[in-house]
């Protein structure tokens, strides 16, 4: 079975995989997957909340699809019990298209494999590129649900693969 490769592989900032052609129809990439992460806004997007809290990164990198939806989750498991009273927003979307090169290992494995001709690669997921002190999401709440919100971004933080820092605002 194939093996996500670690997040060390995609971490740094490339150049967006884009095809240009003269005619537009040929103008996208094809057959890449759909990103995991598929909500991005949660809670009460209408209420009125005393403070904000933001996850901020510390690097310019790379965050894979698998790696925010991991950290959407970890942090509305801790929130979603406040019923409507907070907002949750993952602010960067996965647009980057990652590609991979597979290569073929073991008995016969010269004979059919390219090797580093023909090494574009094929499509296997999606990334958000982050800059350094960029928002990469936040949560709005009350006075009284501060500390529940800021552990909610705090491990939201650690399944991410970058530093941060959370920034709290009364707006």
């Amino acid at each position: 079975m194939a093996r996500l490769r670690p997040a060390r592989c995609y971490r740094r900032v490339k150049r967006p995989y884009t095809r240009k052609s003269r005619f537009r129809e040929k103008s996208f990439v094809k057959g890449f997957p759909q990103p995991k992460i598929t909500i991005f806004d949660m809670g009460n997007p209408k209420g009125e909340f005393k403070y904000k809290l933001s996850l901020i990164s510390k690097d310019t990198l790379q965050i894979r699809h698998n790696a925010l939806e991991a950290a959407r989750v970890a942090a509305n498991k801790l929130l979603s019990p406040l019923g409507e009273a907070y907002h949750f927003k993952i602010k960067v979307y996965p647009h980057h298209i990652l590609r991979e090169n597979p290569l073929a290992t073991g008995a016969g494995a010269d004979r059919f494999q390219q090797g580093m001709a023909r090494a574009f690669g094929k499509p296997i997921g999606t990334a958000a590129q982050v800059k350094k002190n960029q928002e990469i999401m936040f949560v709005r709440v009350n006075e009284e649900h501060l500390e529940r919100a800021k552990e909610a971004l705090r491990r939201a933080g650690h399944k991410l693969p970058c530093k941060f820092t959370i920034k709290v605002e009364a707006s």
